[in-house]
């Protein structure tokens, strides 16, 4: 894990370069001086990250894993000077500074007062008697958190010679490493990959052409599956069809494509029937081999050229109709070489393959079939588990309790039953016992040959994945992770690589992505447009997760209670740098635990006594990231306490008011803010001090003060503009997500928002006055949106319908969510408006009564949910008409004339021939019976 640590390395010396930390530290004459240290240090990491990322990925040999392990030590190394010197830079520069001035000044008048000394005198007295004391106990007070480091940071001369050396040194090394890796030829390679894979025990011991040779075997829980995919290959279709198999690694896709092969019907209904594995290594000549061979054709392999053998496979399938089997697909360039090789002949061919990749199916046939393998039940599970075990003779009465509570543990995944049956198969009552009382990760822990398959995945992963694939094993057990939050850790923690063209967060979305893709990452929830909101892990990817940051010293995962001298014992070894938390907690254990090297703390467990115990955390000066937002803190004990961890990217606080204290932790990326209590929060009029500052959330409304300079927020929750503040787009003038509280009567410019594309109106106040027409006023004349605009929610404007053709007129708006009175007014007449590129639209809470409207007002409608709307008297008929329409929810506690509108348009479109439109009541489907009944 060495990427993210030189990745954060050199972005901070960047700053430092550059000038993005406080003014007050980059302006430092020490650190001025050393800037072109600096310079040539992140020179340095550049070129040695280039040589990294040379290096073959199978190419991990003892001596490269040992140069990065030594190379993350000197960047760690490294980064921890840096910055430790700018902690002290910031206490003796800083606020405590200003502190120390003020106290002097106020002794001064005291004095002056008191005992009428000359004003020289108290000046003398005052200044160097409690400047001196304050400063000097200050800086005891860090030295004595620094002491453990060895060394006095406060003199430090930030003397770089031992890091550049080092690297130098490594680099070197690398280089004559890479050299030797350049002269690998590809079948050395592909050997040297075999061979790892071999040794190490995977599922990779093939014959040396790796065909695949299928033969009969205990299946459980694939008939349906195999029913649907058999219908597809037989169905009635003369072109050549590609049904895709998609899951993960051990979920059974290889055993469905065999079982399917070998199935007599599939056998009698294609001429010819072959099968080859592509694997992660593809090679070409391989695959044809595997072809011709498992379709009985035997050739001269040394004197037969690759062109040769595609001519004969070519001449074996023209004008037949066969069936291809291609197991274990990684990538889109072997599928794309692999598909010139089969005819296109109208024979009703197939091809049937396997992937863990959806990107790869949907490559394959954008359009296509792509059956994606689920999980076994429980039952399933313990059906197979007792074939396996007992080879279809009667199972012993004392088996079946604890047998059924393993096969629960197994969680659905196929070759996890298949590792622990051979675990089961020679053992006695006492030890099924065992196993079954004994908890997930003991159990799993046995089932190497299930770790290694999943192993297998996580070493195919980039390097720049695999951090963050790991960091998700750090959240609780099958939680609901938010990714929004996932994102902005991976950000604060250095994972994502910077890019030109698109920001840390989309990069980082598209990582999130890319682990979804190779189902490592699963899809819990998604957004009304259909992203992507809540991801979880499957237990046994986890549990690969928490296996390989243990061994990579990547996190240490606390979710039993150690005793203080336990937890000592656990986290001094390794100098722990990432720490979750997931049980009751105690602050003060990480005061008697020296743990000075930690740059995260999340904790998942609610706490509701920690009042008092914060301060602990001055102690931390390296923090990056802090989550204590379950944890009750009241109000902040000591300017000390936040003022020391300068350093933080991300910090998450549950609190009874806003801590100004935060205004100077001039790294901070994400600031999440839960307030107890108020209903209104006022921000400090130095927020704007947060230069770095992306993400601001409160569950509060914020009022922002006038600032001095403009903020670099790309997201803000709950946000008014206080008095005095009259310029949105000069606060604000990157934001993409806006969630704003206008008064009434306010005017507001959003047109120059030019990077806007999310935005939430809300009207303060409407309570007052929603039911009064003489006070109503329209509102959007008097704002003006941006053609960035693609996501739009309005909630209690109380706007006349009139005034939709502003919102009509914006030309990528795709979701419109009119929520409690956003429009008043009993009819809304859509018909001669066009929403260009509308997908999304909901209604909820509206008082609306006749809604007129077209096909051709919503041309590109895939979603529409009807939410509360009592008094209105049925959906448009014409809305049916749609052809991109998917879906229509509601709720039958709405007026009775919208359900009974919704069962017309479903008979009509079901008539038409329609089936893809589904309509949901109370969220069930409203199926053709029912709508039939309603005639």
């Amino acid at each position: 894990m060495v990427y993210g640590d030189l990745e954060i390395l050199r972005n901070n010396l960047k700053k430092l370069i550059g000038g993005n930390h406080h003014p007050n530290i980059v302006n430092n004459r020490l650190i001025l001086s050393k800037r072109p240290t600096f310079q040539l240090l992140y020179q340095e990491l550049d070129s040695i990250i280039q040589t990294l990322s040379s290096i073959h990925e199978d190419y991990e040999l003892e001596k490269v894993t040992s140069l990065k392990k030594r190379l993350k030590d000197v960047a760690e190394e490294a980064q921890d000077t840096i910055d430790l010197f700018l902690s002290a830079l910031h206490f003796r520069y800083g606020r405590l500074f200003r502190s120390a001035v003020r106290i002097s000044f106020f002794y001064l008048f005291l004095l002056a007062l008191l005992f009428r000394f000359s004003i020289l005198t108290c000046i003398f007295v005052v200044v160097v008697t409690s400047m001196e004391l304050f400063l000097f106990a200050a800086i005891i007070h860090f030295r004595s958190r620094l002491s453990l480091y060895g060394s006095n940071v406060l003199k430090s001369s930030l003397d770089f010679e031992k890091v550049l050396k080092s690297i130098e040194s490594i680099k070197v090394e690398l280089m004559t490493i890479n050299i030797a890796n350049m002269k690998m030829d590809s079948s050395s390679r592909v050997s040297h990959v075999k061979s790892q894979s071999v040794a190490a025990g995977t599922s990779y011991t093939r014959n040396p052409l790796r065909i695949k040779k299928p033969s009969e075997d205990i299946v459980v829980g694939l008939d349906h599956d195999a029913e649907i995919i058999r219908d597809k290959l037989t169905e009635d279709t003369k072109q050549l069809c590609v049904i895709s198999i998609v899951g993960m690694g051990g979920l059974g896709k290889t055993t469905l494509a065999t079982k399917l092969f070998n199935d007599p019907f599939i056998k009698y209904h294609f001429h010819i029937s072959a099968w080859a594995t592509v694997s992660q290594t593809y090679i070409k000549r391989d695959f044809l081999i595997q072809i011709l061979t498992s379709i009985g054709v035997q050739e001269d392999r040394e004197d037969t050229s690759d062109s040769q053998l595609r001519g004969k496979l070519h001449q074996k399938l023209m004008g037949r109709r066969y069936l291809i089997v291609i197991d274990d697909l990684w990538s889109i360039e072997a599928w794309d070489e692999l598909k010139l090789f089969f005819p296109h002949d109208n024979t009703a061919s197939r091809i049937l393959l396997t992937t863990r990749l959806n990107k790869v199916a949907l490559h394959v046939k954008p359009h296509g079939f792509a059956h994606s393998l689920p999980c076994l039940t429980e039952e399933e599970c313990w059906e197979l588990l007792k074939q396996k075990v007992f080879h279809g003779d009667e199972c012993p009465e004392w088996s079946i309790e604890p047998g059924k509570k393993i096969a629960k543990k197994c969680h659905g995944l196929p070759l996890s039953v298949v590792v622990m049956a051979g675990v089961l198969a020679t053992t006695d009552k006492d030890f099924w016992e065992n196993i079954a009382c004994s908890v997930g990760s003991p159990m799993i822990s046995n089932q190497e040959g299930c770790m290694e398959i999943l192993s297998l995945s996580y070493h195919h992963l980039p390097h720049h994945l695999r951090e963050c694939f790991l960091y998700i094993g750090g959240f609780p057990e099958d939680s609901m992770i938010n990714i929004k939050k996932v994102i902005c850790l991976w950000v604060a923690e250095g994972f994502i690589e910077e890019s030109r063209n698109q920001s840390l967060e989309v990069t980082a979305k598209a990582y999130l992505m890319d682990l979804i893709d190779k189902n490592l990452v699963t899809v819990a929830e998604r957004t009304f447009t259909g992203d992507v909101k809540a991801c979880k892990l499957h237990d046994l990817v986890r549990e690969l997760c928490i296996q390989k940051a243990k061994e990579e010293e990547f996190f240490l995962k606390l979710d039993a209670p150690p005793l203080p001298s336990q937890l000592l014992e656990v986290m001094t070894p390794y100098n722990q740098r990432r720490v979750f938390i997931d049980r009751d907690f105690d602050a003060a254990d990480f005061a008697r635990t020296p743990t000075p090297h930690m740059r995260s703390l999340l904790c998942f467990h609610e706490l509701y006594s920690f009042i008092g115990k914060v301060e602990k955390f001055s102690f931390l000066l390296l923090l990056r990231v802090l989550d204590l937002r379950k944890w009750k803190i009241g109000n902040f004990p000591d300017v000390l306490v936040l003022e020391s961890l300068v350093h933080l990217r991300y910090l998450a606080i549950s609190t009874s008011h806003f801590p100004s204290e935060i205004c100077n932790l001039w790294s901070l990326e994400t600031l999440i803010v839960k307030i107890d209590h108020l209903n209104v929060v006022y921000l400090p009029s130095d927020i704007s001090n947060l230069v770095n500052l992306r993400h601001l959330w409160s569950n509060k409304e914020l009022i922002l003060p006038a600032i001095g300079k403009s903020m670099n927020l790309q997201s803000i929750s709950r946000v008014r503009l206080g008095d005095g503040v009259d310029n949105i787009e000069k606060c604000f003038p990157n934001i993409k997500k806006l969630e704003y509280t206008l008064a009434a009567g306010e005017k507001r410019h959003f047109e120059h928002l030019r990077h806007l594309e999310n935005l939430k109106l809300r009207l303060a106040g409407i309570q007052r006055w929603r039911s009064n027409d003489k006070h109503r006023e329209s509102l959007l004349n008097r704002i003006w949106f941006p053609a960035s605009l693609k996501k739009l929610t309005l909630e209690q404007c109380g706007l006349p319908w009139s005034d939709m053709s502003m919102i009509q007129a914006l030309p990528n708006l795709e979701v419109l969510k009119l929520k409690y009175y956003a429009f008043q007014g009993c009819q809304w007449d859509a018909c001669e408006q066009e929403f260009r590129q509308l997908k999304f639209l909901t209604l909820a809470g509206l008082n609306i009564r006749q809604w007129k409207a077209y096909s051709a007002s919503f041309p590109c409608l895939r979603r529409l949910a009807l939410w509360d709307c009592d008094n209105l008297e049925g959906v448009p008929l014409e809305i049916g008409d749609i052809s991109t329409l998917e879906l229509i929810e509601t709720n039958s506690s709405i007026a009775s004339a919208v359900t009974e509108s919704v069962k017309i348009i479903l008979k009509e479109q079901r008539d038409d021939g329609n089936t893809l439109l589904k309509i949901f009541v109370d969220g069930m489907e409203l199926s053709e019976h029912e709508d039939s009944e309603s005639e």
